[in-house]
C-alpha cells in the first residue's frame, strides 16, 4: 500500500480530549465505578466524532480535488485501525487458551473470526446459541463490537457521499450547495431511521439486538455526519466572503488569514450555550443511564448523540473558546493520542486482571487495571500503529504482508480455539470389597424390578448445566446404565423476573415446565436412582410477591421447598431411590470492581444445602456431600485431590468428574441402586 497526497483538515487538540473523555468513560463503566453506571455511551461519543471526522475529511478531499479516492481512504482506514486490531487478537487468543474454560473455547473462536472481519456486534446480538457461551463470563473480545459498527460505517457511507456528490457536481461544480444539502438530508434521514428502528425493535427481554445492531447505533455515527457537513457549510461561507472582500486587492490573500484569525477570536455565544447544555446533557447520561432503559432506544440515543454533538460544533468552531481549552488540556491530549489502543487493551485486561488473581478489590484494582491497560496501549501506540501511520510510503510487498497478518490470526483462532484433548476416562470399582474374598469385590445381583427384566442398575441425573456437566463427563461403566436428563439453564425455580450476573435476565424457554420435562425424562428411562443435582439458578435473586428475595429468606425458602418437594415426589414416581446432591460454592464471575456477585455467595449455598437436608428427611432421600468432596477445605476452590474440578468456577471438567468425583460418587450410586436386589 503506497502512500498518497490527501487533502486534510486541521488538527485541533480539543477533539483528542473528547476521545479521551470517551474513553475514560468506559473505563469508569467497566471497573464498576457506582458514579458512572451510563459510562458505556462513551462508544456513542466516539462514534458521534468518528462520524464527524471522517464526513469532514471526505467533503474537504472532494472540495479540493473535485473527487474522492476510496482506495487511499480504504487504505488509511486499514492503516489506522488493523495492524492493533491484529496485535490484540493474536495476544487475546493465546492467552484465553491459558484462561479460559474449554467449552467456551468454541465461542471464542468466532468471536474472534467475527472481530477479524468486522462483524462482531452482529455476532454479539447472536451469540446466545451456545449455552456455556452465553452465560460465561463476557467474550474477551465482547468489545470489538462497536469497531465493527464503525468499520461498516467507513465502507458504505463514503460509497453513498460520492454518489450524492457526484449527482450534485453533474447540476453544478465542485462541492456546491446543492451537494452539501443533499448530504446532509440523507444524513438526517438516516439518523432518525436509525433512531425509529431502535424503538420499534427494542423488547425489554431482549436487548442486545438493539444495543449490537448497526441501524439501531447509526444515529450517533450519522448526527457526526450531519454536524460535519453544516460546519463544511459554515466554512464554505466563510471562503467566499473573504473572497469577495479580496478580489482584486492585492491584500485578498491578507485578509483571508486574517478573517480565519479573526474568526478564531469570534464569539459565539448560542453554540456555547449549547455547547454547555450538551455537556451537562452529557454528564447526567454517563451518571444515570442504564443499558437496558427503555428511554435509552426511544429518544435518548439521539439526545446523547446531539449532546455531544454541540460540544464538537463548539470547539470546532471557536478553538479559543473555553470548551477548546478545557478539552485542549496536555493530559486528555495525550490520553486521546492512545484512546484506540486504551479501548483495544483495556476490557480483555480487565477480564484477566481479576480480583482474585491480583488480590485487589475496588478503586486499587481499577488503578492497577487502568496502569496495565495504558501501558499496553502505550507500546501498541510507539511500537505498532504511529509507525505505520506515519511510513510515508510502504514495501511493495505491504499488502501481501497484511493479507498474511490476517490470515495467520485467522489460523490461529481456528486452530488455537480447539479444545485439549480429554483423558482416557477410566474405569471405576463399583462395588466394595467383602471378607469373603481376600479383598476380591462379591459378585451382585442384577436388578429386579417389577414389570422390568432383571439387568444392570440405572442411573439417571436431573437438574441444571452443573448435573449435566457431572453426567456427561462420567466414566462409562459396564455395570452401571447412565443417562442424563439434566437440561442446561433450567433449575427448579420458575418464577420469571431474575437477576443474573447484575442484569435482568428471563428464564430460558421451557424452562417453567421443567416438571414436565422430567416426567418424560424419568418415564423413559425408568431409573433405579435418580441423581438430584440443582446450583445456579436456585441461588439467583428472582421476584417473589412483588419483591427482590432470595434463598435464605423465609417466604422464597417456601417457595423452593414446594418445588423441591415436587422434584423429588417426580424423581421417585417409578419406584427410584432418590440422590440430592449438595450444591458446591462456586465463583463464576466477579463484580466490575472484584466483588463477587450475590449467586456465589457461600451463605446462600448453605442455605440451600439446608433445604436439601430437610427435602430428604421428609422424603426418605439419600444427601451425598458433593460440596465437601469439591470443596474439601469449605471454600471455593478450582482444584481438589490435586486435579482441576472446576472449568468455570460453576461447571466440572472432564478429568475433575473422572479422576476425582467419579470415584467418589459411583460406588455410592451403585450401592443405592442394588439394595435389596
Amino acid at each position: 500500500m503506497s502512500g498518497t497526497s490527501r487533502t486534510t483538515v486541521p488538527y485541533q487538540p480539543a477533539l483528542d480530549g473528547v476521545r479521551a473523555l470517551a474513553v475514560a468513560a468506559v473505563l469508569a463503566f467497566h471497573g464498576g465505578v457506582a458514579a458512572l453506571p451510563g459510562g458505556f455511551l462513551g462508544v456513542d461519543a466516539f462514534f458521534v466524532l468518528s462520524g464527524f471526522l471522517i464526513t469532514s475529511l471526505l467533503l474537504a478531499e472532494h472540495r479540493d480535488t473535485g473527487r474522492v479516492d476510496l482506495v487511499a481512504f480504504w487504505g488509511r482506514r486499514v492503516r489506522r485501525l488493523l495492524p492493533a486490531l491484529l496485535l490484540v487478537l493474536l495476544v487475546v487468543l493465546l492467552v484465553s487458551r491459558k484462561l479460559m474454560p474449554g467449552t467456551e473455547l468454541g465461542a471464542l473462536r468466532w468471536d474472534a473470526l467475527a472481530a477479524l472481519g468486522y462483524a462482531a456486534n452482529w455476532r454479539m446480538a447472536n451469540r446466545d446459541g451456545d449455552y456455556f457461551a452465553a452465560t460465561g463470563s463476557p467474550s474477551p473480545l465482547q468489545h470489538t463490537w462497536s469497531l465493527g459498527i464503525e468499520e461498516q460505517f467507513y465502507l458504505l457511507w463514503p460509497l453513498l457521499l460520492i454518489v450524492l456528490l457526484g449527482w450534485a457536481a453533474r447540476r453544478g461544480s465542485g462541492l456546491n450547495r446543492r451537494g452539501r444539502t443533499a448530504v446532509l438530508l440523507v444524513a438526517l434521514v438516516g439518523a432518525a431511521g436509525s433512531a425509529l428502528a431502535a424503538a420499534v425493535l427494542f423488547a425489554p427481554g431482549a436487548v442486545d439486538r438493539v444495543y449490537y445492531g448497526t441501524d439501531t447505533r447509526a444515529v450517533a455515527l450519522l448526527v457526526g455526519a450531519a454536524l460535519a457537513v453544516l460546519l463544511a457549510r459554515v466554512h464554505a461561507a466563510s471562503r467566499v466572503l473573504a473572497a469577495e472582500h479580496g478580489a482584486g486587492d492585492p491584500g485578498g490573500e491578507r485578509y483571508l488569514r486574517g478573517g480565519r484569525a479573526a474568526g478564531r477570536r469570534a464569539r459565539h455565544p448560542v453554540l456555547g450555550a449549547l455547547a454547555l447544555a450538551g455537556a451537562v446533557l452529557t454528564g447526567w447520561f454517563w451518571a444515570t443511564a442504564d443499558g437496558g432503559d427503555a428511554w435509552l432506544y426511544r429518544g435518548g440515543l439521539t439526545a446523547a448523540a446531539l449532546a455531544v454533538a454541540a460540544v464538537i460544533a463548539h470547539a470546532t468552531v471557536a478553538p479559543a473558546s473555553p470548551t477548546a481549552r478545557l478539552l485542549a488540556l496536555a493530559p486528555l491530549v495525550r490520553l486521546g493520542r492512545i484512546s484506540y489502543g486504551v479501548y483495544l487493551w483495556h476490557w480483555p485486561l480487565f477480564q484477566w486482571l481479576t480480583a482474585e488473581r491480583t488480590g485487589l478489590t475496588g478503586i486499587a484494582l481499577l488503578a492497577a487495571r487502568c496502569a496495565v491497560t495504558l501501558a499496553a496501549a502505550t507500546g501498541s501506540y510507539l511500537l505498532v500503529e504511529r509507525p505505520i501511520r506515519r511510513a510515508g510510503r510502504l514495501p511493495r510487498p505491504a499488502p501481501a504482508l497484511a493479507g498474511t497478518a490476517v490470515a495467520g490470526v485467522a489460523a490461529v483462532a481456528v486452530l488455537g480455539t480447539v479444545p485439549p484433548a480429554s483423558a482416557p476416562r477410566p474405569a471405576i470399582a463399583l462395588d466394595a470389597p467383602t471378607a469373603g474374598a481376600a479383598g476380591s469385590p462379591t459378585p451382585v445381583p442384577p436388578v429386579r424390578r417389577p414389570g422390568r427384566k432383571p439387568g444392570g442398575p440405572r442411573i439417571a441425573f436431573l437438574g441444571d448445566s452443573v448435573s449435566w456437566s457431572l453426567g456427561t463427563y462420567l466414566p462409562k461403566q459396564e455395570k452401571l446404565a447412565v443417562s442424563v436428563r439434566a437440561v442446561q439453564g433450567c433449575g427448579i425455580a420458575r418464577l420469571p423476573e431474575l437477576r443474573y450476573i447484575g442484569e435482568p435476565h428471563p428464564n430460558y424457554p421451557g424452562c417453567e415446565h421443567w416438571d414436565d420435562r422430567w416426567r418424560r425424562g424419568v418415564g423413559a428411562d425408568d431409573p433405579d436412582v435418580a441423581v438430584i443435582l440443582l446450583d445456579r439458578w436456585e441461588l439467583m435473586d428472582r421476584k417473589l410477591d412483588g419483591r427482590w428475595q432470595h434463598v435464605g429468606e423465609p417466604a422464597f425458602d417456601r417457595y423452593l421447598a414446594d418445588e423441591l418437594d415436587r422434584a423429588v415426589g417426580i424423581a421417585s414416581a417409578r419406584g427410584a431411590r432418590v440422590a440430592l446432591l449438595t450444591a458446591p460454592y462456586t465463583r463464576r464471575a466477579e463484580r466490575p470492581d472484584g466483588g463477587l456477585w450475590p449467586e456465589d455467595d457461600a451463605a446462600r449455598v448453605d442455605a440451600w444445602n439446608r433445604l436439601l437436608g430437610a427435602a430428604a428427611k421428609r422424603h426418605g432421600a439419600t444427601v451425598l456431600d458433593l460440596n465437601r468432596r469439591v470443596c474439601p477445605e469449605g471454600r471455593f476452590t478450582w482444584e481438589a485431590g490435586g486435579v482441576r474440578v472446576r472449568s468455570d468456577g460453576l461447571h466440572f471438567t472432564p478429568e475433575g468428574v473422572q479422576q476425582w468425583i467419579a470415584p467418589w460418587l459411583l460406588p455410592q450410586l451403585y450401592r443405592l441402586a442394588v439394595r435389596g436386589a
